[in-house]
């Protein structure tokens, strides 16, 4: 049976693969290409995926990157497409779903939203809800930091604390949208933000949301 996590690993690399290697992405400095060598090492080099987190690690993590992205074009879709190597802890159905849903999520958006002519994703409301529950549990660390209160909500009224504070700024749409807003596409998510006007620009200038 697929999982959401299978089905948006396939939905990037046919992104991917359409819009070419020189596409823009919603991430700052990356071409699809650099995105792409993104997700590889991060699924089949922990030896450098970990300088995402760890300063010391960054040169490296910087090097085995640029490795990546000097491949060609279609290597890197077709690794996207097989997944992780056969040993690694990705290849558990439990794992992948539960690191890779918004991973793979949020890069397609980061492909889509980048170009032009882009519009929303009718997405299910299993795969909302799917999404709304990795957002309940990542909240508090996307948004450490940030200078207000911060409050999600979705239009059924749920909400998860993001961060306490105050004043605080509450920010409400489908989990698929607050999830690009808290994760720092906030210029793309089709998110209403309610709160005190300048707590709301001190918000939207910090850049602190997302890693």
């Amino acid at each position: 049976m697929s999982t959401f996590a299978q089905r948006e690993r396939l939905l990037l690399a046919d992104l991917l693969e359409t819009v070419g290697p020189d596409a823009e992405t919603l991430c700052e400095g990356w071409r699809t290409r650099d995105l792409a060598a993104h997700v590889i090492v991060r699924e089949r080099r922990p030896d450098a995926a970990g300088g995402t987190l760890i300063k010391q690690l960054a040169p490296r993590l910087e090097k085995v990157m640029a490795e990546y992205a000097a491949k060609p074009y279609e290597e890197l879709i077709q690794l996207i497409r097989t997944g992780p190597p056969r040993f690694s802890p990705f290849q558990l159905k439990q794992v992948d779903e539960a690191a890779n849903v918004v991973e793979f999520y949020v890069h397609t958006e980061d492909v889509r939203r980048a170009q032009p002519d882009w519009s929303p994703r009718e997405l299910d409301p299993v795969f909302q809800d799917a999404l709304w529950s990795r957002l309940e549990r990542t909240a508090r660390l996307v948004a450490r930091g940030v200078p207000t209160g911060l409050v999600l909500r979705r239009p059924d009224g749920q909400t998860a604390v993001a961060h306490r504070g105050a004043p605080v700024v509450t920010v409400t749409g489908e989990p698929s949208e607050l999830l690009m807003y808290a994760f720092g596409r906030q210029d793309k998510a089709k998110v209403g933000v309610d709160g005190d006007a300048d707590a709301i620009a001190k918000l939207q200038e910090s850049r602190q949301l997302g890693f």
